[in-house]
């Protein structure tokens, strides 16, 4: 099958990206790696009657690095993190990430703004981007306004990406020396979604125990203060019983389903304690 007749344009800046949202309305799809909209199109599951290529938007291709964390544009791929093209100001977790998403041709031309606006509950970035309390940036007619990265997608395959917006850029804090980070994924096989994600990171210097619980049926479970369910970070702190009730309270009624991701995140804080 073959996509439906469309009109193609290919904006040489954001602003002008912002015009053309704003003049098609719902009828335009934005793209940028294709990975996720690609296989959309020739499946007909959407019929835009425009598609805005952002790809050769030099704003969205800027990497910015400060001492407090690092700016990202969206349509840096996965490859350019990947390879170290983007500097890693997460200990490591951001290229580990990246080399472990689909295949390589796949992460030559994904985007993490594509991956995070398609909002694919099982995707690599939305689960390891809310660990590291990462945020995103949009653009519209009203200006800028900046989310955390676990409240841009609202539920899955929706992301608060209002009428006329962009996500301009992903940015992601500093960790400190003596920062830990894990995550783990489980998969039926290399290269496929998981079926469930564990991440979390302990910071220390920062006060940080973030633990996230991944590839769900909606929005990954974000806990912003997980003391009490990993304590410092080591596994022999870690509370299954407690994850499990989460998870539970959480709407995962399947005893297996929660138990898979129970592992997941064991094996997330395993990876941590180990670094």
């Amino acid at each position: 099958m073959k996509p439906v007749d469309f009109a193609y344009a290919r904006p040489m800046d954001v602003t002008a990206a912002l015009s053309l949202l704003a003049e098609a309305g719902p009828s335009a799809k934005v793209i940028a790696g294709s990975q996720s909209l690609g296989p959309m199109l020739n499946l007909r599951l959407v019929q835009p009657g425009l598609v805005i290529d952002i790809t050769h938007i030099a704003e969205l291709r800027l990497v910015e690095e400060r001492p407090d964390g690092i700016s990202i544009g969206a349509c840096i791929t996965h490859a350019d993190i990947e390879d170290g093209r983007v500097p890693d100001v997460a200990a490591g977790a951001l290229r580990d990430v990246a080399h472990g998403i689909a295949y390589r041709a796949v992460r030559n031309r994904g985007t993490i703004g594509g991956s995070l606006t398609h909002a694919d509950p099982s995707a690599d970035w939305i689960t390891m981007l809310a660990a590291l309390g990462a945020s995103v940036t949009l653009r519209g007619a009203a200006g800028l306004r900046t989310i955390p990265v676990e409240d841009y997608m609202l539920g899955a395959l929706e992301a608060d990406l209002r009428p006329g917006e962009l996500l301009v850029s992903v940015t992601v804090p500093r960790l400190g020396r003596a920062a830990r980070w894990g995550y783990y994924k489980l998969c039926r096989k290399t290269g496929e979604f998981a079926h469930a994600i564990g991440a979390c990171v302990v910071d220390p210097e920062r006060g940080v125990c973030r633990a996230v619980i991944g590839a769900t049926e909606a929005r990954p479970i974000v806990v912003a203060d997980a003391r009490h369910l990993i304590g410092d970070g080591t596994q022999e702190q870690f509370d299954g019983p407690a994850v499990d009730e989460l998870a539970r309270a959480s709407g995962m009624e399947d005893a297996i389903v929660r138990q898979t991701h129970v592992v997941a995140l064991r094996r997330a804080v395993a990876g941590a304690a180990h670094r």
